[in-house]
């Protein structure tokens, strides 16, 4: 069976996030106020097939941790998800 599977990873606690800092400075002269701690990050949206939901989401995990992200700055959250 296909599972889909939303990964999304941001940059850990403490890492600077300089593009964040650029879009919360912009923002204001968009004329949108009073955002503050911004972090960005990336998604990704797939389809995993496997024998069961604890299967899809131990294999998904095991690629998030190995490719999707940097384990030592960033964190991967994994669930499963719509496309």
């Amino acid at each position: 069976m296909n599972y889909p599977i939303l990964v999304h990873v941001t940059l850990r606690a403490g890492i600077a996030d300089p593009e964040a800092a650029t879009i919360e400075r912009a923002l204001p002269a968009l004329g949108f106020s009073g955002v503050s701690h911004l972090r960005t990050g990336k998604t990704f949206r797939f389809e995993l097939a496997a024998s069961d939901e604890a299967s899809a989401l131990e294999r998904a995990t095991a690629m998030a941790e190995r490719l999707l992200s940097n384990p030592v700055i960033e964190s991967a959250d994994v669930r499963l998800g719509t496309l």
